[in-house]
């Protein structure tokens, strides 16, 4: 009876139960790791205001660029699990180090030292959640990754919520600079929960055999190194329209998401000294797109995916943006601000991001890991200094929301036209992958 509930609300079966379970344990743990810290970050990035902000999103794309190729070097010289390690360590390592300056050299640390600490952050944050959905991608066929990416999505979302209440109960008694090496510990546990889940085997392991390619067991695979070169990934991106698509809609995406990010900024500004009534506003709307992210990833997303496909998943926040700023425009207000950040974060984590992830699971195994890298940190953040910039200038010329939405809701209609493209280009391949197994058999 049980299981027939899961099934029916969750759209996991019985058999990749103990799979799913694990994978949204390791997302838990990462997300915990990140949301422990994210206040300090905050806090250490604001201490020269938002023009700082944006240049650090400069400094931050910079990093990203120099880290792609030694990331791409691991994933070319060692097996799965190795590279799964060295990433992970050598973030823990540097949280780690930051916080024996924070304890040991107090007197040290500044502003340019909070300013290298926002960036360091900013990296590793991206980093650290392009390699879970990589493994994700690597890990699930592409029929599985529509129904279980969603519930998958819970154990991250979990996290999110459980880091900041942690730091709030451990920030007090034990200061700031005990949250570094919590997060490090998280860092570890998700370690184990990603050796456990190589552990687990069963016919979830094919995910290849959908790009065309024997993978064999899960051990093969854990085993096998993918080979290839440090750059692979900036060259597959180059030459496939495929991921060129995937390259552009994850721009838009980070665009737009700071867009909002500013115009928050600015509208929480001009409210003046009433600090505790902002903060305790502010800390009720994250509550509420939590616990809707949670209900879309846990309920809807999956079958969303499973019935409606990829397309209309990818179109949906593109969708909510557009009519978001233009319900922005016209009220103007904090009000419509935060009903309209609430629903695009909500989508954006639980149904936007499940189906982009699934995008994954029809490319090769160099193209997972190196390309997606490339992807998911230096085109992302790309996309942050462009959206950074563009409210900056606009500020500057001292235009408000109409301009930024006479901006936002065109690229929203482009936004949403790649997203069905991609879906579209998905099921191509995807079907194109079958028949060639077909003819090889």
């Amino acid at each position: 009876m049980a299981a027939a509930l899961l099934q029916r609300f969750t759209n996991v079966r019985r058999d990749e139960l103990a799979p799913v379970l694990v994978a949204a344990l390791f997302f838990f743990f990462v997300l915990t790791a990140l949301m422990v810290l994210r206040p300090a970050r905050e806090a250490l990035g604001m201490q020269r205001g938002m023009d700082a902000i944006r240049w650090l999103f400069v400094g931050t794309v910079v990093v990203t660029l120099l880290v792609n190729p030694v990331f791409g070097w691991l994933v070319s010289r060692f097996r799965r699990l190795a590279f799964t390690v060295a990433t992970y360590l050598f973030f823990a390592a540097g949280l780690l180090g930051f916080h024996a300056l924070l304890v040991f050299a107090p007197a040290s640390i500044g502003e340019h030292t909070g300013q290298v600490f926002y960036v360091w952050f900013s990296v590793f944050n991206l980093f650290a959640t392009m390699l879970f959905w990589a493994l994700m991608a690597d890990r699930f066929t592409l029929e599985q990754s529509k129904r279980l990416f969603g519930a998958i999505a819970v154990g991250g979302t979990s996290g999110a919520i459980f880091g900041p209440w942690l730091a709030s109960v451990l920030a007090r008694p034990l200061g700031t600079p005990a949250l570094l090496p919590v997060a490090a510990g998280f860092l570890v546990l998700a370690l184990g929960a990603a050796w456990w889940l190589a552990r687990l085997h069963g016919d979830s392991t094919a995910g290849d055999s959908i790009a065309g390619e024997d993978r064999g067991a899960s051990s093969a695979v854990d085993r096998a190194v993918i080979g290839g070169s440090a750059r692979e990934g900036l060259r597959s991106v180059s030459r496939s329209p495929y991921l060129l698509a995937i390259c552009a809609y994850v721009l838009i995406v980070a665009v737009m998401a700071t867009f909002i990010y500013f115009t928050r900024l600015q509208m929480v500004a001009a409210l003046g000294a009433d600090l505790d009534l902002r903060t305790a506003a502010f800390a009720r709307i994250d509550m509420i797109t939590q616990a809707a992210t949670l209900v879309l990833q846990a309920v809807v997303s999956g079958h969303l995916l499973k019935r409606l496909g990829t397309s209309v998943a990818l179109a949906l926040l593109p969708l909510v943006a557009a009519l978001g700023f233009l319900g922005l425009a016209i009220a103007g207000s904090l009000a419509a601000l935060i009903a309209f950040e609430a629903t695009f974060r909500a989508v954006q984590r639980g149904i936007m991001r499940p189906a982009r992830e699934t995008l994954f699971t029809t490319v090769s195994r160099a193209d997972r890991y190196k390309a997606k890298a490339f992807i998911d940190t230096f085109v992302y953040r790309t996309g942050d200094v462009v959206g950074a910039q563009t409210e900056g200038l606009l500020g500057r010329l001292g235009m408000g929301l109409a301009a930024l939405a006479s901006l936002a809701v065109p690229l929203a209609v482009v936004w949403l036209a790649l997203g069905a493209w991609l879906g579209v280009a998905q099921r191509s391949r995807a079907r194109s992958a079958v028949r060639a197994q077909g003819v090889a058999a």
